[in-house]
């Protein structure tokens, strides 16, 4: 059963990653998609994971590793930073190919948008966060991140819509 201490599994797998300490997890044998968010005063700080179901006792590890140390997007963290991160781990439902955009709820569902080599993710919390109201709006913030054109969503032959839920657990819960 997956619960909040996956958090702490995550906290654990970054710490240990300065202690040198080899830290195996044997809890969760579950293979599910799973990310793994870091923020520091509020703001992103790095955000890792798989699409594809992993197991998560070694998952959670690889994630939370690479959310802190191998985001292309930020400076690996410091040692001093870790009082000061924050971590939300977000385990995905399978996710299912979109025929409808209609069947998309934003809050709900997070994103996958798929053409050719190009994929882009963004996690259902996102969609809130950025104050995005629409389906559209959504569907172009996922296009964008896969490196396409806002609009791209819309060659329903070429491209590949999915959505997923998470089951997320975040710190001081």
């Amino acid at each position: 059963m997956i619960d909040k201490k996956i958090v702490k599994a995550a906290r654990h797998a970054i710490e240990s990653y300065f202690s040198k300490e080899n830290f195996v997890l044997k809890e969760y044998n579950e293979k599910r998609g799973i990310f793994v968010t870091l923020y520091e005063n509020g703001e992103l700080r790095g955000c890792i994971g798989f699409i594809d179901p992993v197991e998560l006792n070694k998952g959670i590890i690889d994630a939370a590793r690479s959310a802190a140390f191998g985001d292309p997007r930020f400076p690996p963290v410091s040692k001093n930073e870790l009082t000061k991160l924050k971590i939300e781990v977000s385990i995905l439902s399978v996710p299912e190919l979109v025929k409808d955009i209609k069947e998309i709820k934003i809050g709900r569902d997070g994103l996958i948008i798929e053409e050719g080599w190009s994929k882009g993710l963004l996690l259902p919390q996102v969609f809130p966060e950025w104050n995005v109201k629409t389906t559209e709006d959504a569907l172009g913030m996922t296009c964008e991140k896969a490196g396409l054109s806002r609009d791209r969503w819309k060659d329903r032959k070429n491209v590949k819509i999915y959505k997923f839920q998470t089951e997320i657990f975040k710190e001081n819960d």
